[in-house]
């Protein structure tokens, strides 16, 4: 079944946390599965931020190859839309402007940057498997999974320029897919755009919109 990329896109920026399955390096041929917080770059690719001393951080050091699944809340768990990713999870060293919205997402983990054990890691996707529901299942390849790209510090730019929100909700980020929101509780939210913006005066009015909705 053909399925919307950007759907899926939209399905794993909802998402927080994944499970992270490696391949075991003290069970061979044994896969290894956890439990691990993740957001995404202006490109729309995961990052981590992980604990050298982690199971699973040893694990990728004998072997990149991973697969990761994400997941929507939903009251049917057999109609819970996730995705599953394949792909390879490498070391990565992040700009500024890059690790300033993983701890929008993630602010937490702003106390582990100073510690030596903790790295930033990058996944490159190979292929992506997504249910969508019932009877909605199908693989996207990678050329189709890529987003447009939005530089992080405009990103940040685009976000301080929108209007603030009466109920204290406010934007932590902002791409051609979507508007990620904060809201006063400390809750995050994920608002999809309906038609696609096409230059960043129709992706702000989208995110202003989005925003206003969303209040």
């Amino acid at each position: 079944m053909k399925l919307d990329a950007r759907e899926a896109r939209n399905l794993l920026a909802a998402s927080d946390f994944a499970a992270l399955a490696t391949q075991s390096a003290r069970l061979a041929g044994f896969p290894f599965v956890s439990h691990v917080p993740f957001a995404r770059d202006g490109s729309g690719r995961v990052v981590m931020l992980l604990s050298r001393l982690a199971e699973h951080s040893r694990n990728l050091t004998t072997n990149s190859r991973v697969s990761m699944m994400a997941t929507s809340a939903a009251a049917d768990p057999q109609a819970q839309p996730r995705l599953s990713l394949v792909g390879e999870l490498h070391g990565e060293r992040l700009t500024p402007a890059q690790q300033d919205r993983y701890l929008r997402f993630h602010p937490e983990a702003g106390a582990f940057l100073g510690f030596g054990d903790f790295r930033f890691y990058r996944l490159d996707v190979i292929r992506v498997r997504m249910i969508g529901g019932f009877a909605r299942a199908g693989w996207i390849e990678a050329a189709d999974w890529r987003a447009r790209p939005l530089d992080e510090a405009r990103e940040a730019a685009l976000i301080a320029s929108l209007p603030p929100s009466p109920d204290g909700t406010r934007p932590i980020g902002l791409d051609w897919d979507g508007l990620d929101l904060r809201s006063a509780d400390g809750s995050r939210r994920r608002v999809a755009f309906g038609p696609r913006p096409d230059d960043e005066e129709s992706l702000l009015a989208c995110a202003r919109n989005a925003l206003q909705g969303a209040s």
